[in-house]
């Protein structure tokens, strides 16, 4: 089985892509997540755990929830994380939440998928981001070989740059960086509700038809990426940058 938490997209293209190859259900974390509602899964299969990459480690959102989860049947853990460059060195944790829940850890594999955290960083240009998706294809395309084949992701070389990145860099970040108060809004507004609808966190409510943020913000993107007005800005970080949403994963 296939488990992913998408935020705007990358995952969950990554994770219908595997399982297409490995003709394997796929199931997206969003309303358990959002329900507060634990998992209680059985797979014959090797379980695939697919997400983005929160600075260089495994999305605290995703691996908290899947702590809560059961998992039946195959003892077999893989883990896949798109990124925009690096992954830094999340394999620790991943190794431990494998120990804590019986499983076999079986590798951690990026994979390159159009930047989107637009917070910081800058979202490539349409034609940009469907070459780099295209790039990403065979990537997914082998690790769906490798798994189907019941072997090991190749093993990763880090080094100290990496160490603290996912360490104290990652740290920094949850404590400084992931906050609500610097989203806006604008006059384009068109009290949609689809950031609110977005939200894995129900962190926005709209009030008076405009979205209102609240202290729970995992910095995902997806209300920002999704707005179909671009009517939501992060400070001065997002202005002047293209929004960036990966499309559904078509064959």
């Amino acid at each position: 089985m296939i488990l992913y938490f998408s935020g705007t997209g990358n995952s969950r293209y990554a994770a219908e892509l595997l399982a297409d190859r490995l003709q394997d259900r796929c199931l997206d974390s969003f309303r358990f997540i959002r329900d507060g509602v634990a998992g209680d899964f059985t797979s014959a299969t090797p379980w695939v755990f697919v997400m983005p990459t929160y600075a260089w480690r495994t999305p605290r959102i995703f691996l908290d929830w899947l702590r809560t989860g059961r998992f039946a049947g195959s003892r077999q853990a893989y883990f896949v994380m798109t990124c925009g460059s690096d992954i830094g060195r999340p394999e620790p944790e991943q190794r431990a939440f494998c120990a804590e829940k019986n499983l076999v850890y079986r590798g951690t594999l990026p994979v390159v998928m159009p930047e989107n955290y637009i917070a910081m960083f800058q979202a490539p240009q349409p034609d940009e981001a469907r070459q780099i998706v295209a790039a990403a294809r065979p990537v997914l395309e082998r690790a769906a070989g490798t798994i189907a084949a019941g072997r090991d992701f190749a093993p990763r070389t880090t080094g100290v740059l990496d160490t603290l990145k996912s360490g104290p860099v990652n740290r920094a970040f949850y404590r400084f960086q992931v906050k609500a108060r610097a989203f806006t809004v604008s006059d384009a507004c068109r009290s949609c509700g689809k950031c609110a609808a977005l939200c894995p966190r129900g962190n926005i409510r709209l009030q008076g038809g405009r979205p209102l943020w609240g202290d729970a913000c995992t910095h995902c993107m997806a209300c920002i990426c999704g707005c179909p007005a671009h009517a939501i800005e992060y400070g001065r970080a997002s202005r002047g940058k293209p929004r960036y949403q990966c499309p559904p994963y078509r064959g």
